[in-house]
C-alpha cells in the first residue's frame, strides 16, 4: 500500500506557535541512566508514544508535531546518551544497542505494559533492535505499532553525506572537534527539501543543541553506528520482516540520504508494505510539514484500532 502527499504552502504553519528551545528545555526532566543525565519530556493522556529522534540532532525536532500528538496521546520522548540537552561523555561505548538498553529501562521503570514507537533517522535502527527483542521474548513491554519516518533502515541503500564519511573515517575526531557553524550549516541544509528548508533561528537551535556539553568532541564516536547497520543488517531487517504489529514508513522523497531509494526496498523487502511519500519533503519531513506527517500518523493510528 502506497499513499503519496503532495506538500502545500502552508503546510509548516501549525509549528509556527511550537515552544522554544528554552521553553522545551524548561519543560523538561532528568534521569539518571549509567550515573549520566538524560532530559525527557512527557505529556498528554491516552496510549503511550514513545518519539525516538535521529543523528546528530535531538527531542526539539519532535517539537511541531508535539501540540498536535499530545493531544490524543501520552507522548513520551528524550534525548538519547550524546544528544541535545542529555550527557555527552567522551570516554564512552556509544552503540545503537546501548540506546536501546537506554529506551528499554526508562519504558519498563514508567511501568508500561505497551507503547507505539514513532522513529526517525538514528531512532529507526534503535526501534529496530526493540522490535527484534521483543520477537525473541526479550522486552517486559508490547510494541503496538511502529511508524518510521526516514532513516536507513536497510544499509545497502543508504548514502550518507561526505562530513558523514569523514567523521567516520580515522580522521573523525579531528574533523568533529573542528566542525565549524558554517561548515554544519552548509551540510545540514542539504538534507532538506525545497519548500520548507529550515530558518536562520532554526539554524541557530540545532546548533546549539549539537555544540551544547562539548557535543562537537563525540560526533565521530556516535557515527559508529553506521558501521553498526551493517553488523547487524541480518537481524534489524528481519525483525521488520517479522513483524506483526501495524508498521507504516512515512518517506520524505527528496531526502538524498535515505529517501526514495529506502522507500522503493522497504516496499521490495517487507510483506504488505505500507507507505506514504510525501513529495518535496528532504529528511526532516516531522519538521518540513508536519500536518501532513500527523495526518499520516493519525491514519495509521486509526488502523491499530480496527
Amino acid at each position: 500500500m502506497e499513499q503519496v502527499i503532495a506538500n502545500v504552502g502552508g503546510a509548516t504553519a501549525a509549528g509556527h506557535d511550537a515552544a522554544t528551545l528554552e521553553g522545551w528545555q524548561q519543560g523538561g526532566k532528568w534521569f539518571s541512566y549509567e550515573g549520566h543525565a538524560i532530559f525527557s519530556r512527557m505529556a498528554g493522556t491516552g496510549e503511550p508514544l514513545v518519539l525516538i529522534h535521529g543523528f546528530p540532532t535531538a527531542s526539539w525536532d519532535w517539537n511541531r508535531l508535539w501540540p498536535m500528538l499530545v493531544q490524543q496521546h501520552n507522548v513520551l520522548t528524550l534525548d538519547m546518551l550524546g544528544f541535545g540537552f542529555s550527557d555527552k561523555p567522551l570516554n564512552y561505548d556509544y552503540s545503537i544497542e546501548d540506546q536501546a538498553d537506554l529506551f528499554q529501562g526508562w519504558i519498563e521503570g514508567l511501568g508500561l505494559p505497551s507503547v507505539h514507537l514513532f522513529v526517525h533517522d538514528y531512532g529507526c535502527s534503535v526501534a529496530q533492535e526493540l522490535l527484534a527483542r521483543e520477537q525473541e521474548g526479550g522486552l517486559p513491554f508490547r510494541i503496538a505499532s511502529v511508524c518510521f519516518l526516514n532513516g536507513a533502515l536497510f544499509p545497502e541503500v543508504h548514502n550518507p553525506l561526505l562530513i558523514q564519511k569523514l567523521l567516520r573515517s580515522p580522521f573523525g575526531g579531528l574533523i568533529s572537534r573542528g566542525l565549524t557553524r558554517r561548515s554544519f550549516e552548509r551540510n545540514f541544509r542539504r538534507l532538506f527539501g525545497s519548500q520548507n528548508p529550515p530558518d536562520r533561528q532554526d539554524m541557530e537551535d540545532f546548533w546549539h543543541l549539537l555544540t551544547y556539553n562539548n557535543g562537537r568532541g563525540i560526533l565521530h564516536h556516535l557515527i559508529q553506528f553506521m558501521e553498526e547497520r551493517r553488523c547487524h543488517r541480518n537481524r534489524w531487517v528481519g525483525a521488520l520482516q517479522k513483524a506483526k504489529q501495524p508498521m507504516r514508513l512515512i518517506s520524505g522523497t527528496a531526502d538524498p540520504v535515505s529517501g526514495a531509494g529506502m522507500a522503493r526496498r522497504y516496499r521490495e523487502l517487507i510483506p504488505d508494505a505500507d507507505v506514504v511519500c510525501l513529495r518535496n519533503t528532504g529528511h526532516y519531513p516531522h519538521f518540513e510539514c508536519p500536518w501532513d506527517v500527523f495526518s499520516a500518523y493519525r491514519d495509521l493510528r486509526k488502523q491499530c484500532d480496527h
